[in-house]
């Protein structure tokens, strides 16, 4: 019998009084699959995720992770969101081992050795005692990478997670981020307003149509791993991006 997906969203609406935002999401995330979801501003991609992440219950249909009811947040998903929420109060090292202190089992060594990896995961390696006030906005969203990746979520969750950044910060980003997912290799959610983002990033790109947001076309991105900047030129990826874009602006 084939694996039940990491993530199955069934038949999902959901409407905040007369708004309707979403209706009728049919949609699976397989096991370390990446997919980014896009759309028209207000198409409800954040909604969408919130729902998965276990934030707002829908309206209609029903969310099931690796087979069990979504009912809640849970430690099987973890949320990066665009604004990195990060204890202002805690250094980078104390950042990360604090997600990791619901493990049980881990002591407080075991869980500075497991923050320490995964601040090097993501460069982060010499600033363990840092504060997020001393550190520039890329390196927060790496910060908050680390401390979702430390505790091994099975599903990632990123809602607009480089939408602040400048936009050399944010290629950086992204080159760091299909990194750590290749080493990592969990299952990836990430919305975005950026094409080309999704195109670098994506296994595949779920777009959504105006609201309500209903899926217009599940799209398979060919392009090989390692992704690299020299492929955001090529034709292949190009025809991608203005595939999608033509999608989006589709009335």
């Amino acid at each position: 019998m084939p694996a039940a997906p990491r993530i199955s969203v069934q038949d999902v609406s959901m409407s905040f009084g007369d708004l309707n935002v979403l209706e009728h999401i049919d949609l699976d995330f397989h096991e370390n699959e990446f997919v980014a979801v896009v759309g028209a501003s207000g198409c409800g991609k954040s909604t969408l995720l919130s729902i998965i992440g276990g934030l707002l219950e829908p309206t209609a249909g029903a969310v099931s992770a690796s087979g069990r009811p979504v009912d809640g947040p849970g430690r099987d998903r973890g949320i990066v969101f665009q604004q990195p929420a990060l204890l202002p109060w805690l250094s980078c090292l104390g950042n990360v081992e604090f997600a990791l202190r619901g493990e049980k089992g881990l002591s407080k060594a075991e869980r500075l050795e497991i923050a320490r990896r995964h601040l090097a995961d993501v460069k982060l390696a010499g600033f363990e005692n840092a504060y997020p006030n001393e550190l520039s906005g890329g390196m927060k969203q790496r910060l908050a990478l680390a401390r979702s990746l430390s505790y091994r979520p099975q599903v990632l969750l990123m809602d607009e997670p480089f939408g602040a950044l400048d936009a050399l910060t944010r290629q950086e980003m992204q080159i760091l981020l299909t990194q750590v997912w290749e080493a990592n290799r969990m299952t990836v959610m990430m919305v975005t307003h950026d094409i080309e983002e999704a195109v670098f990033t994506a296994d595949r790109v779920v777009v959504l149509t105006p609201r309500p947001g209903r899926i217009r076309e599940d799209i398979a991105i060919d392009l090989p791993r390692p992704r690299t900047q020299e492929m955001i030129a090529t034709d292949r990826f190009q025809s991608h991006v203005q595939r999608i874009w033509d999608l989006i602006h589709e009335r």
